[in-house]
């Protein structure tokens, strides 16, 4: 009985790690850290990610360094008679002013961040996700005034799609590579949020309010993403799947997908203005 169900579980772990192989950006078992950039906000916030690291192991490794020089030089063996020493002119303004400084090199690439992803470039493509309980709507307006429903694939579908458990999607969004993306995310009933942490997108979807972000995906293959906020029972359950093409696979695309999802009723979608 073990035997056999360690081969079980053996098999399951080997063909989870060939598909995490091919997969370019998802999550899987043990992960640690952030996934790969694919972006270039995403490399951006990696590397503020890093400098926030560098910063609080300094200062882990100060601290430490000041408790052990505390316990050995000021016990009670070595300094039986404690110091009376009521103010440190130098020692104040060191502790106020050090903080300061830091604080400071904190800001400034914090907020050339922010704006990075703020200030959204001009569009190639624009793509509006409306968030529902518990799928997506994706609307392409400017691309042949089109939109399709996108819902998560259950566990036999996505095994015999060959997509991960959770995440795979029937519909996915093709984009094309190396092309500014534009998202305008808006919610049809309470409140979503379109996450891709591969492209360091994370967007509320507000009912009656249009929120814009943006990406660029420098590379060829699969995304995964999921909601982000609390929207009910099945929040769980409506993933998010991209797929970053060439401009040629892309071009095909968008021709099928003109005629599979023209007869769809669009009357919630298209609250971007074609231009």
């Amino acid at each position: 009985m073990f035997l056999r169900k360690f081969a079980g579980t053996a098999a399951i772990l080997a063909a989870f790690t060939a598909w995490a192989g091919a997969a370019v950006a998802a999550p899987h078992n043990w992960q640690m850290d952030m996934q790969p950039a694919a972006s270039p906000v995403m490399a951006q916030i990696e590397d503020f990610h890093r400098l926030l690291l560098y910063i609080i192991v300094a200062i882990c490794l100060f601290v430490l360094a000041l408790l052990l020089w505390v316990m050995i030089r000021y016990n009670q063996r070595v300094n039986p008679l404690p110091s009376k020493t009521h103010h440190n002119t130098l020692l104040e303004v060191a502790w106020t002013g050090i903080p300061v400084i830091i604080l400071v090199l904190i800001a400034i690439p914090s907020f050339r961040l922010l704006y990075f992803e703020a200030a959204i470039p001009k569009a190639d493509v624009t793509i509006e996700a409306i968030g529902k309980q518990w799928f997506w709507t994706y609307a392409y307006p400017k691309d042949g005034g089109f939109q399709f429903d996108s819902y998560m694939l259950k566990d036999d579908a996505a095994a015999k799609a060959g997509e991960p458990r959770l995440l795979g999607v029937d519909n996915p969004v093709y984009v094309p590579v190396n092309k500014v993306i534009e998202v305008v995310t808006t919610g049809a009933d309470v409140i979503h949020s379109w996450a891709l942490p591969a492209f360091g997108v994370k967007m509320d979807a507000v009912p009656g309010h249009l929120n814009h972000t943006w990406f660029k995906a420098t590379k060829i293959g699969t995304y995964y993403g999921q909601c982000s906020e609390l929207c009910g029972a099945n929040h769980a359950y409506m993933p998010i799947e991209v797929k970053v093409v060439s401009d040629a696979d892309y071009a095909a695309w968008l021709a099928k997908a003109k005629k599979k999802y023209s007869a769809i009723d669009t009357a919630d979608a298209f609250r971007v203005a074609a231009k």
